[in-house]
């Protein structure tokens, strides 16, 4: 069992509901030199682990909140090899998990872009735009890496390709809770909570709903069907407003929800 998996899996067996916050690497006053900062004090808030968004000009899963702050990134020269070179050196105890679209990853070299990250608190990895059938650009890399590729899986996955993926899949199942793009602005379907607790039950790793989880009271009625959150145009956009006080206040109390199912 990979050390994501291992680490979640330990947290949820707790009793406690997972939370992961999204930020974007680089969407800082200070750029790149503001990251550290920033993983450290999200992981001494008590989060499960850190979601670290890799600016991309073409970010098609991306909201406007979080396109905004890609932009903001890239303005400042924020590049993947910079943003490795600042992890390799990070403090940060808990497992991380970075999510990039393919393109940078390409370009960087997969088999380099592995490499690299063994030298890192990174042990997860979302790629969006890399379909299953397509994860043998990546897996081979994997084999011998503490890292998991994280599937994810949306509203129009039928319950048979919802089971192979989660079967397959390591770290966590990355439940998308909308039809579109990430976002603050939501009204969730009709079965999308029966679609989660479908996952979470044949699921062998834990299951996180993300995509338009913005309030307390949203992941308080996530926990009951699935086994956490993640959260990041809510937290992308306070950090960017300098509204560190109220934010603290919404990680810790998410932190804080117990599951319930």
């Amino acid at each position: 069992m990979k050390s994501l998996t291992k680490h979640l899996t330990a947290i949820k067996e707790s009793g406690k509901g997972l939370f992961v916050p999204y930020i974007m690497a680089g969407d800082h006053p200070n750029g790149l030199a503001g990251l550290e900062e920033t993983l450290l004090k999200l992981e001494q808030s008590g989060v499960s682990t850190i979601e670290i968004g890799i600016p991309f000009s073409d970010p098609v899963a991306d909201g406007p909140v979080i396109q905004s702050a890609g932009i903001r990134a890239l303005k400042k020269q924020t590049t993947l090899k910079e943003i490795i070179t600042i992890l390799q050196k990070s403090q940060v105890k808990i497992p991380l998990v970075i999510m990039s679209y393919f393109n940078p990853i390409y370009k960087y070299g997969v088999e380099n872009f592995i490499e690299a990250l063994k030298e890192t608190p990174v042990k997860g990895l979302i790629i969006p735009d890399l379909p299953y059938e397509h994860r043998d650009f990546i897996e081979p890399f994997l084999a011998k890496a503490d890292i998991s590729l994280i599937p994810l899986v949306s509203l129009a996955t039928s319950r048979k390709r919802m089971k192979l993926l989660a079967e397959q899949g390591s770290g966590f199942v990355y439940g998308v809770a909308i039809n579109g793009v990430t976002g603050t602005d939501t009204k969730y379907s009709e079965g999308l909570f029966e679609h989660l607790a479908y996952l979470t039950e044949v699921s062998p790793i834990p299951v996180l709903a993300g995509f338009g989880v913005s309030t307390v009271a949203q992941a308080e009625k996530f926990n009951q069907v699935c086994d956490g959150v993640i959260v990041g145009s809510h937290i992308v956009q306070a950090l960017n407003e300098g509204k560190q006080d109220e934010l603290d206040q919404f990680i810790d109390a998410i932190v804080a929800i117990n599951k319930s199912n």
